[in-house]
């Protein structure tokens, strides 16, 4: 018997998301796995193009849910998938990838510029190099990440009606460039507030050691459009992990990190302006984090450890005055190069 609204396989039931409400005039894009939507359009676009086929050897570097989106698409569609990762890496996922049929490589020592991401970078290029018949998906730089977000903004658009504000995370500048780009050619008034982390270079400060994962960046994706902002705020580790939670017992959304930062954004500013409609894009759930953000014992153990959350973000006028708490510049729709004073070059570390 064949199923209504039956999908072909778990990646295409679950690759858009559905849309809960927080508020009164707050939304949430709640994804399974939002790199699902990136990966399947990339290895769509790749098979379209005659550069894969199953069998194919795909090689990639991530430490995130952009190598779990590879694996889950690579076990269903017949590719051989290698990830170069670091120890940034949880072992959980690690095993899952590994079930699924990926083979991993941890890079143990960072590089003297651009750290763990640099040195990953040149490890792939070794096994690219070993694979001259592979296809690199390039999160970072392919411009069909952010091209893939289309079905996303028209999901909202149906599901929601006018926008006002979108609220997201920003790692390779793809969910929120793209997800932004569609949503305004019906709303070009249409307000975007991007959310990084102290030690970030995405925004203009210098790369430091970060704790919160899957957003911030120690090197300038091409993917990132910084004009397409209007706020920028730089969320601690400390601060998103208590949103984590505080969204998990509120709201029974038990998301990972990156959601708890852009939560703590999402309902301020929806707060602020009652009569607009937001929506905040909540990028994978939160198993991965069950002996970390959920677990009081490691926050405390590793110094991360927040009762209350503060009111409001603290205003700032340059990029490196921001943090260590959470902190708020009008970006304005400005070039990099306008708002933090040197060449958007001097920040590509690639």
């Amino acid at each position: 018997m064949k199923l209504r609204h039956s999908h072909s396989t778990v990646a295409d039931a679950a690759v858009l998301p559905p849309v809960v409400g927080l508020g009164k005039n707050l939304y949430a894009a709640v994804f399974f796995l939002m790199k699902l939507l990136p990966a399947r359009f990339m290895l769509e676009r790749a098979r379209a193009a005659r550069l894969i086929q199953p069998g194919s050897t795909i090689i990639e570097t991530t430490s995130g849910t952009f190598g779990l989106a590879l694996a889950i698409l690579s076990a269903l569609c017949g590719y051989r998938l290698m990830l170069v990762s670091d120890p940034a890496i949880d072992e959980p996922l690690k095993r899952r990838l590994e079930d699924l049929g990926t083979s991993v490589e941890i890079v143990r020592q960072p590089a003297a510029v651009g750290g763990f991401q640099r040195a990953r970078l040149n490890r792939m290029a070794e096994l690219q190099a070993e694979h001259p018949d592979h296809f690199w998906p390039s999160q970072y730089h392919n411009l069909h990440n952010p091209g893939a977000y289309a079905p996303l903004a028209e999901l909202l658009v149906e599901t929601i009606g006018q926008v006002d504000c979108l609220v997201g995370t920003v790692g390779s500048g793809g969910s929120m460039c793209g997800t932004s780009h569609y949503l305004r050619l019906l709303f070009p008034r249409l307000h975007i507030i991007g959310v990084d982390t102290p030690g970030s270079v995405l925004f203009g400060q210098p790369d430091q050691k970060r704790l919160l994962r899957g957003l911030g960046n120690s090197l300038m994706p091409k993917n990132l459009d910084h004009t397409a902002f209007n706020e920028v705020h730089w969320v601690s580790a400390a601060e998103a992990f208590l949103a984590t939670r505080v969204l998990h017992r509120t709201h029974a959304l038990y998301m990972g990190g990156t959601s708890g930062a852009a939560y703590l954004v999402a309902r301020w500013w929806a707060q602020n302006h009652p009569d607009a409609s937001v929506v905040v894009l909540f990028p994978d759930e939160g198993y991965r984090y069950q002996d970390t953000i959920y677990n009081d014992r490691w926050l405390h153990a590793n110094g991360v450890w927040q009762t209350t959350l503060p009111a409001e973000p603290q205003p700032v006028i340059h990029p490196p005055e921001a943090g260590p708490t959470w902190s708020r510049i009008q970006w304005q729709r400005r070039t990099y190069e306008q708002v933090a004073g040197r060449p958007f070059q001097q920040a590509r570390a690639v």
